[in-house]
């Protein structure tokens, strides 16, 4: 009788030491040895420019770095899933498996019909650690999101920064808690119902502990933030397999919902199949085999429909990608703000356009760009689901020279007003944390390194760039100054008094409309109809058989429907209904069913 012998479908990642067996990728190298545990061991070299070494003894705990030729420098091993010492000391050995998941039952959430709340863990809460995010689930839940963006928790140098700053791709920032806080965490949100996408940085390295290129060609040409990742050419093939493996490994061995890959139009890729489809591709392969969605959100600069359309279609097969353009419309609109890029979105008829179109440059002159930007998204084929909307993120706070909010210039009437476009559309609706009361505590650009040099370039570039917008040298936060970081930590009492009280119920209210209203997830583009007043400050949104009636202005405004409403569903202002009109006092919406 035949013996049946099963294997798993995917080995073990490779060179994670859990059996004692370490490798690793370096095909310009002489000589290769592996420090475990102190002790140096010699790693044999393949053919295919990968050395590997069997270290007996050695095992999860174990700590390791590796010598190339005959430097006297251990470096962490590239593919290191736990940093407890930092970017700069060895790697230790971790084993995935040694946890007891307790999210047996979840079977995850499709994005389509979710509201996305983008968290910073070392900013959410005082203590700045994933354990101590799980006390605030809970909040979440009442609020109504269904999933939680988490921005990177790659190991970066120092103890507090923004995350994109990371240089080890796998290893979870150990001052967030390393890889059991995330597990944790993922658990925690799991019980509660909420989906976990993790923001992932493969397109540059942060400045300090960027030991990669030491090992072979893993960059080449420059993007705007340094060297760019070698996908295309001589030698790419296992650069690129430690982006797709590495991503794969995130979804699979933390029990993640989808991952957010950041500017992905800084991913030069020349090849027939880039790098976007192929991860699409194996991400799709991987969510049938665990029964469960599995999202890619891609942030890019481009206004490139074919970003989310399917592979099968010629696109890149991304399940969604952020819309900037729609925050930027929005933004001029509720603020008034015109300078830089914003200048490009200031006029009567923005707003409507960008809602309708989901690009106001799609083919249009960008006079920021000095250029012709963007492509027409066909809004008969493709669904508004697919693109995220919103109010602020981590960029458009975080990227002003104070990392002022809205909460800190709006009143509550026009932040709900926005809050309402935002959760009315067809879009997917993502927060920024805080958003949701109308935080005012500021989120600028801060970091921890260690070296010296670094610390000063970065306060005097900081300083230099927002000199030259003409902000004064004293309004400028320090990054460096960890008074920074810890001013940036949101303040938990503020949505417990008015008017903050007001706008979380006014969030909570809107989340749960559209979760009652299948017409407010209607995602499709082509059923939508959106229409404004000829200054811009009026506007209707049609959902079905609802009418979101929107007044940013500050006067009163009376609004002829194409119906009269039967029923008022929601409002925060006092609407006055007179047959088919309904009068909208400033700074006010209503929803209404007709």
């Amino acid at each position: 009788m035949n013996e049946l012998v099963t294997q798993p479908t995917r080995p073990a990642t490779p060179g994670l030491g859990v059996h004692g067996d370490f490798s690793v990728w370096s095909p310009q190298a002489r000589r290769v040895r592996v420090r475990v545990d102190g002790t140096d061991h010699p790693m044999e070299r393949a053919p295919d420019g990968w050395w590997h070494g069997q270290v007996a003894g050695a095992g999860p705990g174990s700590d390791y770095a590796y010598l190339l030729d005959d430097d006297s420098q251990p470096l962490p091993d590239p593919r290191s899933l736990h940093q407890p010492h930092g970017v700069h000391a060895p790697s230790r050995v971790y084993d995935h498996a040694a946890h007891a998941w307790a999210d047996g039952d979840w079977t995850g959430r499709p994005l389509a019909g979710g509201v996305i709340y983008e968290l910073h863990v070392g900013t959410f809460t005082p203590e700045g650690t994933l354990t101590a995010a799980v006390d605030c689930l809970d909040h979440l839940v009442d609020l109504g999101v269904t999933h939680v963006e988490l921005m990177p928790l790659n190991a970066f140098d120092g103890t507090h920064g923004w995350g994109y700053d990371g240089v080890l791709w796998a290893a979870v920032h150990e001052p967030y808690g390393g890889p059991d806080a995330l597990k944790g965490f993922v658990d925690a949100c799991h019980r509660r119902g909420l989906a976990v996408l993790l923001d992932v940085v493969y397109n540059h390295l942060g400045p300090s502990g960027a030991y990669l290129p030491r090992f072979g060609p893993y960059f080449c040409g420059e993007n705007a933030w340094g060297p760019s990742l070698n996908l295309d050419g001589p030698d790419s093939d296992p650069v690129r397999r430690l982006v797709v493996d590495g991503a794969l490994d995130w979804l699979r061995h933390y029990h993640l919902d989808g991952l957010r890959l950041d500017a992905v139009h800084a991913l030069r890729d020349d090849r027939a199949v880039p790098i976007l489809p192929e991860l699409s591709a194996e991400a799709d392969a991987l969510a049938a085999g665990l029964g469960r969605p599995l999202s890619l959100i891609a942030e890019s600069d481009r206004n490139d429909p074919r970003t989310v359309l399917p592979r099968e279609a010629g696109g890149l097969g991304m399940t969604a990608q952020w819309s900037d353009d729609l925050h930027h419309a929005l933004h001029v609109a509720l603020t008034g703000e015109k300078h830089g890029y914003y200048a490009d979105f200031d006029g009567p008829q923005v707003l409507v356009e960008t809602l309708r179109r989901v690009f106001w440059h799609d083919g249009t002159r960008s006079t920021f760009r000095g250029r012709r930007h963007g492509a027409r998204v066909d809004t008969a084929l493709v669904p508004g689901s697919r693109f995220l909307g919103y109010l602020s993120t981590h960029d458009q706070i975080g990227n002003r020279a104070r990392g002022d909010r809205m909460g800190e210039h709006l009143s509550p009437g026009l932040l709900t007003c926005g809050a309402a476009l935002v959760l009315c559309s067809p879009y997917t609706p993502m927060i920024f944390m805080g958003e949701e009361w109308g935080a005012t505590t500021p989120w600028p650009f801060f970091a921890s390194f260690t070296d010296p040099e670094l610390i000063e370039g970065v306060r005097k570039g900081r300083r230099r760039e927002f000199a030259a917008l003409g902000w004064a040298e004293e309004d400028i936060p320090d990054p460096m100054d960890p008074a920074t970081r810890d001013r940036a930590v949101l303040d938990w009492s503020e949505p417990g008094h008015e008017p903050r009280k007001l706008v979380l119920d006014t969030y909570r209210a809107l989340i749960a409309l559209r979760r009652a209203e299948p017409e407010l997830c209607d995602p499709r583009l082509d059923r939508f109809a959106v229409r404004a007043s000829q200054d811009g400050r009026t506007l209707v949104l049609t959902r079905g058989s609802l009418r979101l009636v929107c007044n940013l202005g500050l006067e009163e405004t009376r609004v002829e429907l194409d119906a009269a409403p039967g029923e008022l569903l929601l409002a925060n202002g006092g609407p006055r209904i007179d047959g088919t009109a309904v009068s909208v006092p400033g700074e006010s919406f209503a929803v209404l069913r007709v």
